[in-house]
């Protein structure tokens, strides 16, 4: 699979003539001074919406569809035409790349806070749990699909920092005596991944709802002490991407 595309560092503006500081100076002046002294333009507004709309929507089209979503499909989500999403996105590869980037960075942000501001471990971990969920944490499927560039260095940046998050939220309840020692965070990435999807073929309008509630299910089964034997061993994040190559 190629990898996404970026786009070419453009050289450094030419030096301009110098302007009296006594002159008025007008938007565009201030934007060459700007560019004189080497600042990086910040994104119109417009466009930084127009990016987010595109991500959300392809994260939702990929949740229910996959990544083989139509890209109409995910224009009309996010409410642009074809062409505003190609200018964002030139290909199917490279937006994939940038959904899975923009769900990692958003579910590790959640894990991050959940057990910084709850009051116990547990409480942290369902707080995540359930976060994850609405961040819609099945978009990260891609990432266990074959051809897919894991090991893009932004992706492996992200995905480490997602591991590391969830191990240690897990961990802290483990600690604590709060959750049952016989889990790993590859058993709880994987029941997040599947209860939050929406079952193939079907027209369930409150998905969400349904999710909700079955993973309070499954939380309620990762409470210590444990009051069954699991098979097997505890599953990690590696083991998800080991039995995915």
């Amino acid at each position: 699979m190629k990898r996404p595309t970026t786009t070419a560092v453009a050289a450094p503006p030419a030096p301009a003539a110098a302007v009296d500081p006594a002159t008025p100076q007008s938007g565009r002046s201030r934007a060459s001074r700007a560019s004189r002294e080497g600042a990086v333009p910040r994104p119109r507004a417009d466009a930084v919406r127009n990016r987010e709309r595109i991500l959300a929507a392809a994260r939702e089209a990929f949740v229910e569809f996959g990544s083989a979503a139509p890209l109409d499909e995910v224009a009309r989500r996010a409410g642009i035409g074809n062409a505003t999403l190609y200018r964002h996105f030139p290909d199917r590869d490279t937006l994939v790349h940038h959904v899975v980037l923009f769900t990692t960075e958003r579910v590790t942000a959640s894990a991050e806070a959940s057990l910084a501001e709850e009051p116990d471990a547990f409480a942290a971990l369902c707080r995540f749990t359930h976060t994850a969920a609405d961040e819609r944490i099945g978009a990260l499927c891609p990432m266990l699909a074959d051809g897919f560039d894991r090991d893009h260095p932004e992706l492996l940046a992200s995905s480490t920092a997602l591991a590391a998050a969830v191990e240690t939220l897990l961990a802290a309840g483990q600690e604590a005596g709060l959750v049952r020692p016989d889990i790993g965070a590859g058993d709880l990435m994987v029941a997040l991944s599947q209860l939050s999807r929406p079952l193939p073929g079907t027209a369930c309008f409150d998905t969400d709802t349904f999710a909700h509630r079955h993973l309070q299910l499954f939380l309620d089964g990762l409470r210590a002490p444990a009051r069954s034997e699991l098979p097997g061993s505890a599953a990690t994040l590696e083991d998800l991407t080991l039995k995915s190559m």
